[in-house]
């Protein structure tokens, strides 16, 4: 909304100092500042409001050292991200973007999915929370929301230039001064650590004909946007952890969002160009700004928990933006804590039920699923799992970001 205020003024009246709105980088820097803001200055009053009203979710007695202590504690303070990611988001960014609409869309889906479990497991008294399936319905939903749009919507290209000679140095791409390119509709994606690193959907499943590519493609989306938020979900299981680590992977999808929203940058680089994918930078940086500051009151000892609003939020979102620039063969690097946090329980009720089935009694490969629990039996404390993690995550990042050249 402001960026067309700006621009009105800037127009019309020659506002001093209005055409630093058409900058990505200016606006990225505010939607942070402001995400981080709102959420420490309006997160005490919210963590009141639902200590008031009793909303705090019933902790499982795991045999956990210092679990029982979080009795009591808040939760559905993924309300606080939410509108920490959407307020920025709309005052920031061009509302006419295709794929911050999709984005927007995207956090209000998978966070109402959220809010329902947590209401269920707090006002039913129901541990269990929403039924699985209507989860899984609801992320089924999304993809195919988000799959269709990426498939068939006109504005979702990659755009092939025929003579890059000339210097593109203008942050705005689309005043750029190359004219030879041609805008294509393409299933292609990213194939990180390998030289000819595309890869077209397309080519898959020949037999199946370019008329059914967007079957596979949607197929593949649903998969992403069910394993990411899972994946989040499960993480949010000790203070800071899923907040911290989303921080990181935002921080790491904004610096890839805009070197592929630049053609400048993505013709260096030797990677595809995606116009218009640079305004995902704001969202990404209201992402981090959001986490960040919702850590000022989840870190350890956690005043408030995000609950199943945030987590689910935050997994879907992050599926979504890797999906939209191309990156969704990364996530298994860029969200590897997640990844191994999923990957711990599948393991271990598969070894379970496969050695009770075959010994007679089942048998474990962790002390305890997921993987933050493991180590939490391991009585290591709280709060250094969360930050051993972080490095972890910061060093994925790292070499997420280093596929960019290796290859």
């Amino acid at each position: 909304m402001l960026y067309y205020l700006f621009d009105y003024l800037d127009r019309e009246f020659n506002l001093v100092g209005a055409g630093v709105f058409q900058y990505i980088s200016f606006r990225s820097g505010m939607a942070m500042a402001l995400s981080l803001l709102i959420t420490i200055f309006f997160g005490k009053p919210l963590i009141e409001f639902l200590r008031k009203k009793q909303l705090s979710e019933t902790i499982r007695d795991l045999g956990l050292k210092g679990q029982m202590e979080k009795k009591g504690t808040p939760t559905m303070g993924g309300f606080i991200i939410i509108g920490a990611i959407l307020i920025p988001t709309i005052l920031l960014a061009r509302l006419d973007n295709i794929y911050i609409i999709l984005l927007i869309i995207s956090t209000v889906w998978m966070g109402f999915i959220g809010f329902l479990d947590d209401y269920i497991k707090i006002f039913k008294k129901s541990k269990q929370g929403l039924a699985g399936r209507f989860k899984i319905f609801g992320q089924i939903g999304l993809g195919l929301i988000v799959g269709i749009t990426l498939y068939f919507h006109k504005d979702v290209v990659v755009r092939e230039f025929q003579n890059t000679s000339q210097t593109v140095t203008v942050e705005n791409v689309e005043q750029s001064s190359i004219s030879d390119y041609r805008d294509v509709k393409s299933t292609k994606t990213t194939i990180p650590f390998f030289k000819n690193n595309e890869l077209d959907y397309e080519s898959l499943f020949p037999f199946l004909g370019k008329g059914y590519t967007w079957i596979v493609y949607i197929l593949v989306v649903i998969l992403v946007v069910s394993a990411v938020s899972n994946g989040a979900n499960i993480t949010d299981g000790i203070d800071g952890l899923t907040a911290g680590t989303t921080a990181i992977i935002a921080l790491t999808l904004a610096v890839l969002a805009y070197v592929s929203g630049r053609v400048d940058f993505s013709n260096y680089l030797n990677i595809m160009y995606l116009p218009n994918t640079g305004e995902l930078v704001i969202f990404c940086t209201a992402l981090v700004g959001a986490c960040i500051g919702f850590l000022w009151y989840n870190a350890y000892p956690a005043q408030v928990f995000m609950g199943d609003t945030g987590s689910l939020a935050l997994g879907g979102v992050i599926a979504v933006l890797a999906l939209i620039i191309r990156k969704e063969l990364l996530i298994p690097v860029l969200c590897g804590i997640f990844l191994m946090e999923n990957l711990s329980v599948i393991l271990q009720v598969s070894y379970f039920k496969y050695t009770k089935r075959k010994y007679g009694e089942g048998k474990r490969i962790f002390k305890m699923s997921p993987l933050h629990h493991h180590f939490q039996k391991l009585e290591i404390h709280e709060s250094k799992i969360v930050t051993r993690f972080w490095i972890c995550g910061i060093l994925l990042a790292i070499l997420s970001l280093a596929t960019l050249k290796l290859r």
